[in-house]
């Protein structure tokens, strides 16, 4: 029952109810659950929380396609019960319980197909105190910290070594303090841009590949009628525009120009482009003049969304290539637009959730990151509440403002230090307005990325079964002195 509330906790802490103190007491509850349980019962333990917390969090997908949340929760379910094998359960060992967390979420960034970070553990934790940590050590760190707030409760309770245990939780608290103080952004606004990202609104829960392109165009051009003067830079969503080939010559290319050249601003509009079996979703920049100036296509692809792994086996299998009738062919580089409004770093839609995305546009010299998204495909509000608290986790680790563009929603405008000053509706045509400022300089995090979080959590886990090498070690040779040998 313990290891199932803690991942039903877990759960109701994420997006969007973001309560950020559930992680913790969540945790805590993980680590009464696993305390003197041999491997074969940690691994089972893991797996109960593992599928209370994915069932809840991923059902969403049950939407989408149900033979896809079946093998990505049995996937996801496997990786928590893994990482619990980490877990060493004596109670004064309660830190291999976030390292093994730790562990886990790096795991899930790279881990299938190029990895699935959704949900991020860390994202529910944004009005919490642990996200002071972001710009130091991003996501991890933040979750590192927040379970083993939980854990360290758990340590101290169950009786294990008080003394070893409060100096433990001391010395994370004070080089927690340390650090924190390290992190603050040494980064400088240079200019401030004045900005309009344009939501067309209309119904959701249709897969983009039964939506109305036209219609979805449409309503675009028409929330963007009577944008003001003075912008310096209009965002449109992913998926604003669908063409066959190259988008430059197109009439949809004309009356974005168009637009460009009546307001005086740089836009950038998220686009398909059709070629033969594949596609290519780009984010593409026309300056004030109406010419085409940069365009960045997307990297990371979406599995089972945006293309198939292993097409030929799963058309044979099932249905689901139905809902992808055709794969994106993946871009390359940092995702940085050069414009007259100055250089923008880009991350298209599933992006978002990979911190090294916008940390490859913020260290090619990005000053603010640009989200175009497109979450129409789904009913529930998971998927867009996710993806903005995936925007502003962003923003902290990166010290930049996060413009985040959807057709129906969540628009937001997210500032430097993670603040939302502008957030659109669910369907609704919006227009959102604000001036937001452009940023240098790198944060600890966006220098180093996930290497030292990570090499922290091996060596708590390495540390007790070291010390035990050691000291066994240590009892021959001390035996073997007193027999003479």
């Amino acid at each position: 029952m313990g290891a199932a509330a803690s991942g039903a906790l877990l759960a109701a802490g994420m997006p969007p109810r973001s309560i950020w103190y559930l992680l913790p007491v969540g945790t805590a509850l993980l680590t009464w659950a696993l305390l003197h349980t041999p491997w074969r019962e940690r691994a089972v333990q893991g797996a109960v929380a593992g599928l209370a917390f994915f069932a809840l969090t991923l059902s969403w997908l049950t939407g989408f396609h149900p033979a896809g949340f079946a093998a990505v929760l049995v996937i996801e379910v496997v990786l928590f019960a893994a990482a619990m094998l980490l877990v060493d359960p004596r109670p004064a060992r309660w830190w291999t319980v976030p390292a093994a967390l730790v562990v886990l979420e790096a795991l899930r960034a790279r881990f299938p197909f190029g990895g699935f970070p959704i949900p991020g553990m860390a994202l529910g934790q944004l009005d919490g105190p642990f996200t002071a940590a972001a710009p130091l050590g991003g996501a991890l760190l933040v979750l590192g910290l927040a379970a083993a707030a939980g854990a360290a409760v758990t340590g101290v309770a169950a009786g294990g070594r008080r003394p070893r245990a409060l100096f433990v939780v001391g010395a994370l608290v004070a080089g927690s303090t340390a650090g924190l103080l390290l992190a603050q952004p040494d980064s400088a606004a240079v200019g401030r841009l004045r900005v309009a990202l344009v939501q067309g609104g209309g119904p959701r829960g249709i897969p983009a590949v039964a939506s109305d392109a036209d219609a979805v165009t449409e309503r675009q051009f028409q929330q963007s009628d009577d944008l003001p003067a003075g912008l310096d830079l209009v965002l449109w969503p992913e998926s604003s525009i669908a063409v066959s080939g190259p988008v430059a010559r197109t009439r949809e290319a004309e009356r974005v120009a168009g637009l460009a050249v009546r307001t005086g601003a740089t836009v950038v509009a998220g686009l398909s482009e059709s070629y033969g079996t594949g596609f290519r979703n780009a984010a593409v920049a026309w300056d004030p003049a109406g010419r085409i100036v940069d365009r960045y296509e997307k990297v990371h692809r979406v599995p089972f969304g945006e293309y198939i792994p292993g097409r030929s086996l799963f058309e044979r299998l099932t249905d689901m290539t139905s809902l992808v009738p055709r794969d994106a062919i993946p871009g390359g580089g940092p995702g940085l637009l050069a414009t007259p409004a100055g250089p923008l770093g880009v991350v298209i839609s599933y992006e978002v959730f990979f911190a090294d995305r916008t940390r490859a546009a913020v260290t090619a010299g990005a000053q603010v990151l640009l989200v175009p998204t497109n979450a129409a495909s789904y009913t529930t509000e998971e998927v867009p509440a996710t993806e903005v608290a995936a925007a502003r986790m962003r923003a902290l680790e990166t010290d930049r403002a996060v413009l985040q563009a959807a057709p129906t929603g969540y628009t937001a405008i997210v500032e430097p230090d993670g603040q939302i000053v502008a957030e659109g509706g669910l369907s609704s045509p919006e227009v959102l307005i604000a001036t937001i400022p452009l940023r240098i300089g790198l944060t600890p995090y966006a220098s180093t990325g996930d290497a030292p979080v990570l090499a922290s959590a091996a060596v708590l886990l390495l540390a007790a079964p070291l010390l035990r090498l050691l000291r066994s070690r240590g009892a021959a040779d001390r035996r073997r002195h007193r027999s003479g040998i």
